[in-house]
């Protein structure tokens, strides 16, 4: 008899949610800081469309939310979060490397700490912005055998990009750019992998019958 093994069906789902939940976050940032008034991507860091805190408008000692962006904002990115959670689950069911939905899963939780705990936290924002940051530049590094040429070499060159961008901006090295343009050097590289990633995932073809003795 013959039997089938969907092998890249539930990559397929991965990379659905994967692809939603990145699209999503990229079209409501661009629309938060059109929302945000005097918004800089130079001179603002982006989770300043989340709560702003001691840069105008923020009062000297403390954060506002400026709405409707900070909801826009903390909402989209926890969305994304909890899409990438979803499609950790169908990573997890298909038969790729244990490391590529842990560090997916990883980079869910720290999208979820950064809408959930804002500026106005101070270090759990911090600490969950630096595990967002870590775990999606890893895990385009570890998704390299997951993907066919030529993405696998984009994707490890977005990775250290963005790993790169991460240590330059943590040393204060902004090269011109400001904060907040420095910021988006870590972002950007890894925001439009995962576009290209999630689109590879979907387009796998599911294995062919195998044939199998009864």
């Amino acid at each position: 008899m013959t039997t089938k093994q969907p092998v890249y069906s539930e990559l397929r789902k991965a990379g659905a949610f994967i692809f939603v939940g990145v699209a999503q976050f990229a079209v409501l940032l661009i629309v938060a800081e059109a929302l945000f008034p005097n918004y800089s991507v130079s001179n603002n860091y982006i989770s300043d469309l989340g709560a702003i805190c001691h840069r105008p408008p923020a009062p000297l000692n403390g954060c506002v939310f400026v709405q409707p962006t900070s909801s826009v904002f903390n909402g989209s990115i926890i969305f994304l979060g909890v899409f990438l959670i979803i499609a950790t689950y169908f990573l997890l069911r298909s038969k790729v490397s244990m490391v590529v939905p842990v560090f997916t899963l990883l980079s869910a939780i720290g999208c979820i700490g950064v809408g959930t705990f804002t500026e106005a936290t101070g270090t759990p924002h911090g600490i969950f912005s630096l595990l967002t940051f870590v775990s999606i530049g890893l895990l385009a590094l570890v998704s390299y055998g997951v993907q066919k040429s030529p993405l696998k070499y984009f994707s490890i060159v977005a990775g250290v990009a963005t790993l790169a961008s991460l240590v330059l901006f943590m040393t204060g090295v902004y090269l011109g750019l400001g904060i907040g343009g420095m910021e988006r050097m870590i972002v950007y590289p890894v925001m439009v992998w995962s576009l290209a990633f999630s689109g590879h995932l979907m387009a796998l073809e599911e294995a062919k019958a195998t044939p199998k003795s009864a």
